[in-house]
């Protein structure tokens, strides 16, 4: 996924710049250019990939994980925004959104977990604390994310 958003990046670094112009060109040009590399770039994105959303009851990590390796071999820091899933894979940047508050937060996951039928991710204590259900200890929450297709 990282791979994919860097090499978009580069796609659009390249297509805007790579064209030889006189050194005084209209920024209107060189904009034109920009735009249409990006949307070059989301095409190449949206026909790869596509957004996944579920709601999903989650709950957040007790204090006595701080500074415990998690299972892609981080520490776990309950100030950072992480999660844990038991299938998505490492790395991947996952929006949750409390639908009770509206409030969102994008969390990369780094842990496998929860172990549990009913729970389908586990949040950092920043995160619960950012979706407001940090006291609460369980919440229903909206993720989403993008997946790749194969």
């Amino acid at each position: 996924m990282k791979y994919c958003l860097l090499l978009c990046g580069m796609l659009i670094s390249s297509l805007a710049f790579s064209q030889d112009k006189p050194e005084k060109e209209s920024t209107n040009e060189l904009s034109g250019n920009m735009t249409k590399a990006k949307n070059y770039a989301l095409d190449v994105i949206n026909k790869t990939s596509q957004i996944f959303s579920e709601t999903v009851y989650a709950t957040y990590y007790a204090n006595k994980f701080e500074g415990r390796r998690t299972t892609s071999g981080v520490r776990y820091r309950g100030k950072k925004l992480t999660a844990a899933h038991l299938t998505l894979p490492f790395g991947t940047i996952v929006t949750v959104t409390n639908p009770d508050n509206g409030r969102s937060v994008d969390v990369e996951i780094n842990d496998r977990g929860p172990h549990s039928k009913k729970f389908k991710i586990d949040v950092s204590a920043a995160a619960a604390k950012a979706l407001g259900f940090y006291g609460k200890g369980v919440a229903q929450l909206e993720i989403s994310y993008l997946t790749e297709e194969e």
